[in-house]
Parts: structure tokens; C-alpha cells; sequence
């Protein structure tokens, strides 16, 4: 396809979001706007844009598809902006942002039938940030949620998973009603509860200065999500509150009943909490890329010595597998420590267990 493109937001997801359209319509001519001048001129540096704009109103003008990667309350201001501009009759505008409800209602409201407005939320993600964490195959056999404004028909929504095709997601249309309901239980409060947890491990290490050290192995793993923007966090649940605030009485209510289970010693009712979370847990898809970034950690058993972790990482790269993180869990105090490696994709890891079971003796395991 060709056209004029605008990207507002040159972090990873409005990074990624271009390169998936700059590889399958080169065509096209990609700008983008952030408020971050050095993003921008990083994103033309890395050719992930075309030209960076300093004014984006006035780009929009010309503009043939706008995707707007904001921080949601900045996604509600950005979309009056540019009600206030003479766009195309053609134009598509679509977001980001991990609520929906009142990006749509803004939209209406502010666009009403003038203009095509598709909400989106490609549901994968990075540890990293920023554009320069950007990748074309991000998004690749994820699931990307559409949710169209009233005003959007077929055609409009054909056109812009046209525009998106490069991403390789998967395209799965709700309503903006049923995918705050979703992302809030497989997404929005699996992150409150994990800020939950680092919260109560922090009060802790006030009595027991060991706790850093001791949650520095599956505590960490357990809670990695807690160490994402709080900036991002506090807008999502101020938006996607509708919705949070019964889900979180849901489990309060769930809490309590687990402190009366104990408090009675119903171990019946005890045990089949727990395995009743295993066994749908044990179902879940192993390969689906699903709302929180998926980690590929591999963990390996290796005898203390100087020289071990080199020497690993030299088998991994001498088999060009690249790794994105590497630490020490420092939970055991035998003659072997565990060394946690993250890498980018399953298939990733998967060549690093047949390397490592071929170049060493070392256990080898992972989730």
C-alpha cells in the first residue's frame, strides 16, 4: 500500500508497529512525532521512521493512516488534538493503548462520523523499552485486538489490517467493553498483584535483611511484571477502573475465604484451591504469545568456578544464539548455583538446551 503514515509514540510498541508496516509496504512513508526529540531522531538513525516531525497536527493533515502509541491519557488528549484538523475523508486512525472503553468513547466523541476511528492493542511486549528495543517481528503470532468504533465498517477495518500485515499478529475483534474485561483479568491484575507482592517483600526486608537476597531467584521471576512503568500502570487502572474494582473485590473475597480455610484447617478446601489453579494453569497454551510478554528463561545448573558463565555464554554464541538477559540466582548455598538465561523466542531456547546438553554436562531446565 502506499501513503502517508504517522506514528505518534516512538517507544518499542510504536517502533515495532512501524517496521511491521515499513516491511511489508515500503512504499509508504513512515513519520513520527514523540515528545522525546532524541526518540525521534533515534527512530530516523535506526531507519524506523522516514522523517521525524516536530509538529503533528500539521503531518496529519496528509495523513493516510494515524496510529497513536500514547500512554492512554495522553491517547484521549492526542485524538481532540487532531479532531480539531482537517484530515483526509479517508483517513484511518487507530491506538495502542491497553484500555479501550474511553479511548473509544472519545473517539466518538470527538470524530463522531467524520472520521474512522479503530481501536488496537497488539498484546506483546518487551522488558525493554524505547525504540531502539524495537522489532519488526515483535507482534509476530500474537494476538492483536481490534475494537471498532461504531463509525468503522469492513471495509475500513480490512484496510488497516492490510496496513498491519507486516506485523504477522493475529487479529481478534470485541468490543472496547470486552477487552477491558479480558486484559483486566489475564493482564491489568496480574500486575497489581505482583506490585502487591514486591510491596510486601520490601516491608519485610525491614525485619529480615535477607529477604533481597532470598527473592532474587523465583520471587523475582515470579514478580519481573512489577518493574514496568508506573507512569503506564497508574493511567491503565484510573482508565480500566469499571472494571478493576469488581475484580479486585472478586479477590479479596477469594483471600478471605483462604484465610478462613486455614484459620478452620480445611485442608480439602485448601488443596483443591491449589489444584484447581494447577490444573487450568497446566492447560494454558505453552507456544501462544498472550497479554504479558512471554519469558523464555532457561535455567542451568553449574559448579562454581571462575570462568563458568563465559564459558556458557561462549558455547551460545559460537552457535549464534543470542541471549537478552543472564543472571546468578543466589538461593543456594551448595557447591552448584543456578544460572537463569532469557532469551528472545522459544525456538531460542530450545537451541540453547541442544547446545548445552551437547558442549557440557550441566543440568538443564526451564517453566
Amino acid at each position: 500500500m502506499r501513503g502517508n503514515v504517522l506514528i505518534i509514540g516512538l517507544g518499542l510498541i510504536g517502533g515495532s508497529i512501524a517496521l511491521g508496516i515499513k516491511k511489508e509496504h515500503p512504499d509508504a512513508r513512515i513519520f513520527g512525532y514523540d515528545t522525546d526529540k532524541q526518540q525521534a531522531m533515534l527512530a530516523k538513525a535506526l531507519k524506523i521512521i522516514d522523517e521525524p516531525v516536530d509538529d503533528y497536527p500539521e503531518t496529519a493533515k496528509a495523513s493516510d493512516l494515524i496510529v497513536i502509541c500514547t500512554p492512554v491519557n495522553a491517547t484521549v488528549q492526542v485524538i481532540e488534538t487532531l479532531s480539531r484538523q482537517p484530515l483526509k475523508e479517508t483517513v484511518i486512525l487507530t491506538d495502542a493503548g491497553s484500555t479501550k472503553k474511553k479511548v473509544l468513547d472519545a473517539a466518538e466523541r470527538h470524530f463522531g462520523a467524520r472520521h474512522v476511528f479503530v481501536g488496537g492493542h497488539p498484546m506483546a511486549g518487551s522488558h525493554k523499552s524505547g525504540v531502539a528495543a524495537a522489532k519488526e517481528h515483535l507482534f509476530e503470532n500474537a494476538f492483536y485486538m481490534l475494537t471498532p468504533s461504531r463509525f468503522a465498517g469492513v471495509k475500513e477495518i480490512g484496510q488497516l489490517k492490510m496496513w498491519l500485515k507486516g506485523t504477522k499478529a493475529k487479529f481478534l475483534e470485541v468490543s472496547a467493553e470486552e477487552h477491558d474485561y479480558l486484559t483486566g483479568v489475564i493482564s491489568h491484575m496480574p500486575h497489581i498483584m505482583a506490585a502487591s507482592m514486591v510491596n510486601l517483600a520490601e516491608s519485610a526486608e525491614h525485619k529480615h535483611e535477607i529477604i533481597a537476597r532470598l527473592a532474587a531467584g523465583g520471587f523475582r521471576d515470579t514478580t519481573r511484571i512489577a518493574s514496568s512503568s508506573p507512569e503506564m500502570w497508574k493511567d491503565i487502572l484510573l482508565h480500566n477502573d469499571q472494571i478493576l474494582i469488581p475484580l479486585l473485590d472478586s479477590w479479596i473475597r477469594e483471600m478471605e475465604e483462604v484465610k478462613e480455610w486455614m484459620i478452620n484447617k480445611d485442608s480439602r478446601r485448601i488443596y483443591d484451591f491449589f489444584s484447581g489453579a494447577k490444573r487450568f494453569r497446566d492447560a494454558l497454551p505453552v507456544h501462544e504469545k498472550g497479554a504479558i510478554p512471554s519469558s523464555y528463561d532457561l535455567y542451568v545448573d553449574v559448579p562454581d568456578y571462575p570462568g563458568v558463565i563465559s564459558e556458557i555464554t561462549g558455547y551460545l554464541a559460537e552457535s549464534s544464539i543470542s541471549i537478552t538477559n543472564i543472571r546468578i540466582l543466589e538461593t543456594r548455598e551448595e557447591i552448584y548455583g543456578v544460572l537463569a538465561i532469557s532469551f528472545q523466542s522459544n525456538k531460542d531456547r530450545a537451541l540453547a538446551v541442544e547446545c548445552l546438553q551437547l558442549k557440557t554436562t550441566y543440568d538443564t531446565y526451564f517453566d
